[in-house]
């Protein structure tokens, strides 16, 4: 496994590069097909010193992407808080990989149910009307083949409201988001 280790604002010396190494390593029993790593280590100046140190740790293993996030007073601690709750997050996703081969049988039913949870026409209006801001950041990333419900998992092991994929079914790129009601949404674009 290649693992890059970052600091911003901090130093990152040969001890603290060495036990990122140690603990990172460990996931590997836990996911072999780990291929690539990186840990961000952050200091920034906050009122309250529990949360001085930050520790960002993303996998990727297979096309799918894991990231856990920790603040801490210690810099050591904030990096044991993300390797325990990567272990976490790595358990709860070879159990969605087990789940979603039984869930396949039930594939028609979910697919109405995404349907359904599509904009409504008031969102549409409210998302139309949104003043547009200033593109400050541009990011690139390969788009894995995969159906709604593996990208419903990869979205809720990252933490985000949407994720973009290229959809297996319908050949196309879609993206899905969470809904307020917690309900999931369906984007489909079509050309004209």
């Amino acid at each position: 496994m290649k693992l890059d280790v970052h600091g911003r604002n901090l130093e990152v010396t040969d001890w603290i590069k060495e036990y990122v190494e140690k603990k990172v390593n460990r996931l590997e029993r836990f996911l072999p097909q780990v291929r690539e790593a990186r840990a961000d280590l952050v200091y920034s100046e906050t009122r309250a010193a529990a949360d001085r140190y930050t520790a960002q740790l993303t996998i990727w293993a297979n096309g799918q992407i894991l990231r856990a996030e920790e603040s801490t007073g210690d810099i050591f601690a904030s990096i044991d808080a993300i390797v325990d709750k990567m272990t976490r997050q790595i358990e709860r996703h070879k159990g969605r990989r087990i789940k979603s081969k039984r869930r396949a049988a039930a594939a028609s039913v979910a697919e109405t149910e995404l349907a359904a949870a599509m904009l409504s026409d008031e969102e549409q209006v409210a998302f139309a009307e949104e003043t547009v801001g200033d593109v400050v950041r541009t990011k690139r990333f390969t788009a894995q083949p995969m159906d709604t419900e593996e990208a419903i998992d990869q979205m809720e092991l990252l933490g985000h409201d949407f994720f973009v994929f290229f959809n297996m079914d319908e050949g196309a790129m879609n993206v899905i988001y969470k809904r307020r009601d917690g309900n999931y949404g369906l984007l489909q674009p079509e050309t004209s």
